[in-house]
C-alpha cells in the first residue's frame, strides 16, 4: 500500500468509482422485486402514501404506493416498462463507474511498476561492489524483470477487488439480512465453511511461489552465463553439457510452476462448485419458507440474486488471495534488494574536494571482504606524492587491484585509513573523490552506444573539439574516422564491433576527456597483442604526463620507468624501489623479471 502514496488523486477517483459501482450494484438487487411482483401479478396495491418516509419501511411503502398509482392509472405494461427502464439505467451506471474505476487505476498500476523498477535500478547502482560478489547477475535480472512483472500481474490486478468487492458484499448482505435474517445466517454458516476449505488449500502458495521465482532466477543466471561464455562453450564442444544443465534447471522450474498453477487454478472451480452446492441447499431451505408462507416468492428470488452478488465477490476474493500470496513472494525478493544495506555512504559531515594538491597515503591499511575471512591486504603503508608514477607488481592474488579499489571507495578499508591531502577519504564526498580519478581497467568496458557517447560517458556539456582531442591523445582518432559513421558509430554490445586495442583506446580517450589529476591503470595492456599494446602504451604515456598515476602491471617491461615500483606478495608490500635497485636486491622483483625474460 505504501507504493500507492504518490497516486492519491487517481487512487481517490478510482475508489470513488468503485464505491459508486458498489452502490448501483446494490441498488440493482431490490429493483427486481417490483419487476417480479408485476410479472407474476403479486403486486399488493397501496392507495395511501406512508406517513413517514425516512426509514427503510417508509421508503418501501412509498415505492409500493407510487407503483400502485402507476398501475392503476396507466396499467401493468407501463409499470413494467418503467421498472425495466430503471433497471437499465442502474446497470448502465454500474458498468460506467466500473470502467472508470479501471480507467483511473491503469496509470496507478503502471506508475507503481515504473517506480518499482526505477527504485530497483537506482539501488543496484548505489550498492557496493561487495554486494555483487555474493549475488548472481541472472538472479538480479530476474528480480528486476520477472518479479516486478509478477507484482503487476498478481498484486496490482487485485487492487480493484480490494476496494470494490467488500462494498458489494456488504450491500448484498445488508439486503439479505433485511429480507430474512434467519436465511442469511444459514447462508453465512455455509460461506464460512467454504472459506475454510479454500483457505486450507492456499496456505502453501506463498512458499511455493518464492521457490518458483528463485528457480526462475537460477534459470536466467544459467542463460546469462551461457551467452557470456559462448566462445568457450563452442571451443570446448560443451554445447551438450550446457544444454543438459539448462534442461535440468528448466525442468525443475516447470515442475515447481505446474504444482503452483495446480493449486491456484483449483480455487475458481472449487469455489464455484461449493457455491452451487450452497445455492442448492439454499433453494431447498428457502422453498420450505415460501411454502410455509414465511417468505414471499419474489423476495426469495431476489434473495438468491443478492446471494449471487455475495458469491461472485467471494470467488474473486478467493482468487485474489492466491494472487496476493504469489505476488507477495515476488515483492519479498524485490525488497531484499531495496532493503539491502548500502555499507559505503557519505558521512553526514562529508566535505567537498575540488582539487588534488599534496598526495595519497595508505596508513596501516588492512582489508578483508567479510568478517572471519583471511586478510586480502595486511598492514599496508604507502606514500604517493603528487605527480609521481607508482607501479604495483606481483603475482596474481597479491592484492594489487584491491589496493587501488580502496582509493575510490569501491570497498571500505577494514583497518587503518587512506589519506588524500592529509584527510581521510571517508570524510570527503564520494562523488567529488571519484571525480578526481580516471580509471582504465584490463577489461575495456564500453556500452551499446555511439563512440562519441562512450567517450563523453558521465560528462555533461562536453565540447566536440575536446572529444576529438581526447581521441587523438589516445591514438583513437584515425580508426574512429575509418568506421562506418565515425564518432556516431554504435560499438555494439560491450563494444563487440571493435578490436581489443580499439576498445582500450576508447576507454583511454574517456579518461583523457575527464582530465583527472589521479590516474589508475589496472593492467590496461595485458590483454592486447604487441602492436595494439604499443599504440595503447603510447596513449597511456601521454595520459600520465603531469598526473599522479598508480599502474598495475603484469608485464614488467611497461613499468620500468615508474618513479617507484611496489612489489606485493600475499597482501603485503615486500619490496619497493626503482627498476635497477630492485634488480640489485635479487628478491621477488628480480624473480618476476627473470620469469618473464626470454
Amino acid at each position: 500500500m505504501r507504493y500507492l502514496g504518490h497516486y492519491r488523486g487517481l487512487l481517490g477517483l478510482s475508489i470513488l468509482s468503485n464505491v459508486l459501482t458498489a452502490v448501483f450494484t446494490t441498488l440493482s438487487i431490490p429493483l427486481l422485486i417490483p419487476f417480479l411482483n408485476i410479472l407474476f401479478d403479486q403486486t399488493e396495491l397501496v392507495t395511501r402514501p406512508p406517513e413517514q418516509l425516512w426509514s427503510l419501511d417508509g421508503l418501501q411503502q412509498y415505492s409500493r404506493y407510487w407503483l400502485s398509482t402507476l398501475i392503476l392509472e396507466q396499467g401493468k405494461q407501463a409499470a413494467l416498462t418503467l421498472v425495466c427502464g430503471a433497471l437499465l439505467v442502474v446497470f448502465f451506471l454500474k458498468n460506467l463507474f466500473r470502467y472508470l474505476a479501471m480507467f483511473f487505476m491503469a496509470p496507478v498500476r503502471n506508475g507503481i511498476v515504473r517506480d518499482l523498477r526505477a527504485r530497483l535500478f537506482d539501488k543496484l547502482l548505489v550498492l557496493p561492489l561487495a554486494y555483487f560478489s555474493e549475488e548472481r547477475k541472472g538472479d538480479l535480472l530476474s528480480r528486476a524483470t520477472a518479479d516486478v512483472q509478477e507484482v503487476e500481474f498478481s498484486m496490482l490486478n487485485v487492487i480493484e477487488t480490494v476496494f470494490r468487492e467488500p462494498l458489494i458484499l456488504l450491500g448484498a448482505l445488508g439486503f439479505m439480512l433485511y429480507i430474512s435474517p434467519g436465511l442469511t445466517l444459514f447462508v453465512m454458516v455455509l460461506i464460512v465453511f467454504i472459506g475454510l476449505v479454500i483457505g486450507g488449500i492456499g496456505r502453501t502458495l506463498k512458499r511455493s511461489s518464492a521457490r518458483v521465482q528463485a528457480q526462475l532466477g537460477t534459470l536466467v543466471s544459467r542463460m546469462e552465463e551461457a551467452l557470456g561464455g559462448l566462445r568457450i562453450i563452442k571451443g570446448f564442444n560443451a554445447e551438450s553439457y550446457q544444454a543438459a544443465r539448462f534442461a535440468e534447471d528448466n525442468n525443475s522450474y516447470r515442475r515447481l510452476l505446474t504444482r503452483l498453477l495446480w493449486r491456484r487454478d483449483l480455487a475458481s472451480p472449487l469455489s464455484e462448485f461449493l457455491g452451487i452446492a450452497t445455492v442448492a441447499v439454499l433453494l431447498w431451505y428457502g422453498s420450505t419458507l415460501v411454502f410455509g408462507g414465511k417468505l414471499e416468492a419474489a423476495a426469495f428470488l431476489t434473495f438468491i440474486f443478492a446471494f449471487y452478488n455475495v458469491i461472485d465477490p467471494a470467488k474473486k476474493f478467493s482468487r485474489a488471495q492466491y494472487d496476493i500470496q504469489k505476488g507477495a513472494a515476488a515483492l519479498t525478493r524485490i525488497e531484499q534488494i531495496l532493503n539491502a544495506p548500502v555499507a559505503i555512504q557519505d558521512a553526514p559531515d562529508a566535505q567537498p574536494i575540488a582539487a588534488f594538491r599534496e598526495g595519497i597515503c595508505y596508513d596501516d591499511v588492512s582489508f578483508r571482504y567479510r568478517e572471519g575471512e583471511r586478510w586480502v591486504l595486511n598492514r599496508i603503508d604507502l606514500d604517493i606524492p603528487k605527480g609521481r608514477i607508482i607501479a604495483l607488481v606481483g603475482a596474481s592474488g597479491a592484492g594489487k587491484s584491491t589496493l587501488v579499489d580502496l582509493l575510490p571507495r569501491f570497498y571500505e578499508v577494514s583497518r587503518g585509513r587512506i589519506l588524500l591531502d592529509g584527510l581521510d577519504i571517508r570524510k570527503y564526498r564520494m562523488k567529488d573523490l571519484r571525480r578526481l580519478m580516471g580509471i582504465v581497467t584490463q577489461e575495456a568496458i564500453l556500452f551499446n552506444d555511439t563512440i562519441y557517447n562512450n567517450i563523453v560517458f558521465g560528462l555533461e556539456n562536453a565540447r566536440e573539439e575536446d572529444v576529438i582531442q581526447a581521441a587523438r591523445i589516445a591514438n583513437a582518432h584515425e580508426f574512429i574516422l575509418s568506421t562506418e559513421q565515425g564518432y556516431q558509430t554504435v560499438v555494439g554490445d560491450r563494444g563487440g564491433k571493435l578490436s581489443g586495442g580499439q576498445r582500450q583506446r576508447l576507454t583511454i580517450a574517456r579518461a583523457v576527456l575527464q582530465n583527472p589529476p589521479i590516474l589508475i591503470l589496472d593492467e590496461a595492456t595485458s590483454a592486447l597483442d604487441s602492436e595494439a599494446e604499443k599504440l595503447v602504451q603510447e596513449a597511456l604515456f601521454k595520459l600520465m604526463q603531469n598526473r599522479t598515476s598508480i599502474v598495475i602491471a603484469h608485464r614488467l617491461s611497461t613499468v620500468q620507468h615508474a618513479d617507484e615500483i611496489v612489489v606485493m606478495h600475499e597482501g603485503r608490500i615486500v619490496e619497493r624501489g626503482n627498476h635497477q635497485s630492485l634488480l640489485a636486491q635479487e628478491g621477488e622483483y628480480e624473480k618476476l623479471v627473470r620469469l618473464q625474460a626470454f
